[in-house]
């Protein structure tokens, strides 16, 4: 399913950790803390007691959004949605 993984981590080591755990789970970045790609429900579930491990519950935030695809279609885009320079083709295509 298209998950979306969104965080605010005030450490900079943590928030790299979390981030390289999106990339090893295939997750593609959309913006500097922002992630999308298709994930199971297994992964979804390993993913986010990896990332819960490394922020402090206490001031960080992680939402882990899983979407379907009638719904991801439904996204409407206002702006500059995403940064280019970090998107891949494949995410630039579900946009279309």
């Amino acid at each position: 399913m298209l998950t979306w993984v969104i965080y605010d981590i005030g450490s900079n080591k943590a928030r790299g950790r979390v981030a390289k755990i999106c990339k090893e789970y295939g997750l593609q970045r959309v913006q500097k803390s922002v992630f999308l790609g298709t994930l199971s429900n297994n992964d979804t579930d390993e993913l986010g007691l990896r990332c819960k491990e490394l922020i402090d519950l206490d001031v960080d935030s992680l939402y882990i959004f899983p979407m379907c695809g009638d719904d991801f279609r439904k996204v409407r885009l206002l702006g500059m949605a995403f940064d280019k320079a970090l998107v891949t083709d494949e995410i630039k295509a579900l946009f279309l």
